[in-house]
């Protein structure tokens, strides 16, 4: 079976009636989704939040009650996935654009799951890009800020069009190869004005299922 489906149907477990449920986004989230439809199908009970407009569609496609963030005082539990996570459970996510509301969604939630396949687990983030989200108003200015740095900014495209997430902001991304000290990294990028938020989240995740050859296996934040 694939190790993505393995690890998102394996999240939906962790779903009690009458939950309030953080819907994230990506392939193996997709997944959870569609298995949270059949249980809903056959009695459970939920509300969900959504992090993105494409996951909004897909879940109330399948017949699951989407309500606005804002009509929620807390969220119970999240499932979202991950472009790379560590040893330490810190992670990189925003690969698919989404990275603002989903921060805002787990850092609003009593627990927060994220469902991977083996490739995404690596020694030290950094393997691949960092998003960066920013407002367009001043993105020529941070870009500039980024490079002095030694950031490697990229601004995102898509058809030669910059890329415009859900919240009308631009993302760039930072190719630093490796992030020895994320928390510093984040703070330093924090301090200049005009960028939204990042897509580091540091101690975020309370589990990690991965999915792998060998089935699926759970990592609790102790």
């Amino acid at each position: 079976m694939d190790s993505k489906k393995l690890a998102g149907e394996k999240a939906v477990e962790f779903i009690e009636d009458g939950m309030i449920v953080g819907l994230g986004t990506g392939s193996t989230v997709y997944y959870s989704i569609l298995k949270l439809s059949e249980k809903i199908k056959s009695g459970l009970k939920i509300k969900a939040v959504s992090t993105s407009n494409s996951t909004t569609q897909i879940a109330e496609s399948l017949g699951i009650t989407i309500v606005p963030f804002n009509e929620v005082d807390c969220v119970d539990l999240t499932i979202d996935g991950a472009d790379e996570v560590d040893s330490s459970m810190n992670g990189i996510k925003g690969g698919g654009g989404a990275l603002l509301y989903e921060k805002l969604v787990a850092l609003s939630s009593k627990k927060v799951i994220w469902v991977v396949d083996e490739s995404k687990i690596v020694n030290t983030l950094g393997k691949y890009s960092l998003p960066i989200e920013v407002i367009p108003f001043a993105h020529h200015h941070i870009f500039k800020k980024l490079e002095n740095l030694n950031m490697n900014p990229v601004i995102r495209k898509i058809n030669n069009d910059i890329y415009i997430t859900d919240g009308n902001h631009y993302i760039i991304d930072l190719f630093l190869k490796n992030i020895e000290k994320p928390y510093e990294l984040e703070n330093q990028l924090r301090l200049i004005s005009g960028i939204v938020d990042t897509g580091l989240f540091l101690d975020v995740a309370d589990f990690i299922i991965i999915g792998g050859k060998d089935g699926v296996r759970v990592i609790n934040r102790k």
